[in-house]
């Protein structure tokens, strides 16, 4: 397994969270790894979505597993005296299955990622992903949870409770991106009350059981926000949590997107009290 607080501590050009041909990425590993070289990083973690028990586009089949695996081999052969590569996944968690399963416990991985993107159905189709764009999380209200935000929002933090508690990995994964697309939804819900508590629950949870927290700057450039959100810091600064700033890239020019803007803020944070 490898040494984060001996990475962060001698460079901040580091990126643990990336997507490639073998899930939803939009390039290849060779480009992306060429593009992570010309931007000076030293270590760079490729994590594409695992495999799920269901259809999905956005998920690496199990048969892609080994050639993964295969091209990792290859570019550390190349690349390998120039820059540090780890081999990942992103492990999507519903119920039994998740980062604890020994699926992907056996697998020779650097260190796992564990990450909420699907929630159940509330009318009892199994899992939906409610993670992407605002266009495609809005009919899905409908469809599939009666337009019932609040539900949704609870459901969510629900599973990523459960998946801290079951463990199996090291770094969780944007922990509050449901943010996002509910307050798209319904704005101004993630500054209620009972959201931030659900925030709070889910970060002493992770506290209690050591993980890396990633601070995911995917969503900077366009929208302003990092997950978890600006307005959750304080937290992480009062009770010093192990952070990493990751752009969760899947494009080649988009490796380091947020993640200088990122630092820069976190530094800047003087009032380590908790949020309101």
């Amino acid at each position: 397994m490898i040494d984060f607080r001996k990475i962060v501590e001698n460079s901040d050009k580091y990126n643990f969270h990336s997507h490639t041909q073998f899930c939803d990425g939009r390039d290849v590993m060779e480009n992306i790894l060429l593009s992570a070289l010309n931007h000076g990083f030293t270590d760079w973690g490729f994590s594409p979505h695992s495999p799920v028990p269901l259809q999905s586009p956005c998920n690496m089949s199990s048969d892609d597993i080994k050639p993964y695996f295969d091209e990792i081999e290859r570019l550390r052969g190349i690349y390998g005296d120039k820059i540090n590569i780890y081999r990942s996944l992103e492990i999507d968690y519903l119920d039994d299955w998740g980062p604890s399963n020994d699926y992907f416990q056996n697998m020779d991985l650097d260190y796992r990622i564990g990450s909420v993107h699907f929630i159940p159905s509330f009318e009892g189709e199994g899992y939906v992903d409610i993670d992407g764009s605002f266009d495609n999380f809005k009919p899905k209200m409908e469809k599939y949870f009666y337009n019932d935000i609040e539900g949704v929002v609870l459901s969510f933090y629900t599973q990523t409770l459960n998946m801290i508690e079951k463990g199996g990995f090291d770094i969780i994964g944007h922990f509050d991106k449901i943010g996002f697309n509910a307050s798209m939804f319904c704005p101004g819900i993630d500054n209620q009350i009972w959201y931030k508590n659900l925030v709070r629950e889910t970060f002493d949870a992770i506290m209690d059981h050591g993980y890396w927290i990633e601070i995911n700057t995917k969503a900077y450039e366009k929208g302003g926000i990092f997950f978890p959100h600006q307005q959750f810091w304080n937290l992480l600064k009062k009770y010093d949590a192990p952070v990493l700033f990751n752009s969760d890239a899947h494009f080649p020019e988009l490796i380091n997107s947020g993640r200088d803007e990122a630092m820069a803020m976190f530094k800047e944070i003087k009032n380590i009290g908790e949020t309101e």
